[in-house]
């Protein structure tokens, strides 16, 4: 029989850790313990969930139902390596990883698609939660959890996720580095980036009731040269001409 509270220990405490530890309290599971490197961030994010703390690998409880590894990519596999745990049920929490990398018979991922950050609240409820084990119990019980916090729970393979998280670096990641690149032009001249909230916010909102394609808009869409020609004259920085120029040319392909 599938229980519906869990003892859980969580093994981070970065973005994703501090977001997920609290929605999983929230929801009635067991947080029995927080582990990190460092004993200030364990301590800090204990101290949210009413839990104990470590800083010593050695030192993680081995009583608990659930591991969830809330860490870096590239630290997943050599922590999975010094858990030490028999019989346990491990988790990692990336859009990029295999299930494989968890060198234990139970493992599984639960990955929440969306960015975190520490201090901002997320609405769980509407974020996708991708999941996969290796065994068809160990999948009742991720999906038992994930159900609990979200209304948007899919079961992907390790190959498909990756897909996923691919897209989503261009959807987000990369994104938001075109923001970057937009604040600093209107940094050096002295205008404030929040002129372009409203042109931000209702560009999301049309891809919600239209495809990217359809939605898309601009000079290189109309291969108005012209004008690509003169901002491309207003660009200090030949980086940013650069990729102006190569969006530019992309997107004009749109319509050959």
């Amino acid at each position: 029989m599938i229980k519906l509270i869990y003892d859980i220990v969580i093994i981070g405490a970065g973005n994703l850790a501090w977001q997920l530890s609290k929605e999983l309290k929230h929801c009635g599971q067991n947080i029995v313990q927080v582990y990190n490197r460092s004993l200030t961030n364990a301590k800090e994010l204990s101290k949210q969930i009413n839990c104990e703390y470590t800083s010593d690998i050695n030192c993680i409880d081995k009583t608990a139902d659930i591991y969830f590894i809330l860490t870096s990519d590239k630290a997943i596999g050599d922590i999975s390596k010094k858990l030490n745990l028999r019989n346990k049920f491990v988790v990692h929490s990336s859009g990029s990883i295999n299930l494989n990398k968890i060198q234990y018979k139970r493992r599984g991922v639960f990955y929440p698609l969306q960015t975190f950050s520490k201090n901002t609240k997320v609405d769980f409820k509407n974020i996708p939660i991708c999941i996969e084990t290796n065994t068809k119990k160990d999948y009742k019980i991720l999906l038992t959890i994930a159900n609990l916090i979200s209304n948007n729970v899919i079961q992907i393979n390790s190959k498909d996720r990756q897909i996923i998280h691919m897209a989503a670096i261009f959807a987000n990641n990369f994104t938001n580095y075109m923001y970057v690149i937009s604040n600093e032009i209107l940094k050096n001249n002295n205008i404030n980036f929040k002129i372009l909230h409203p042109l931000i916010n209702e560009t999301n909102k049309k891809i919600k009731n239209n495809t990217p394609i359809k939605s898309q808009t601009g000079p290189a869409l109309r291969q108005d040269f012209k004008i690509i020609r003169k901002h491309i004259s207003l660009l200090d920085d030949n980086q940013h001409k650069k990729i102006y120029k190569i969006l530019s040319l992309n997107i004009s392909k749109i319509i050959s």
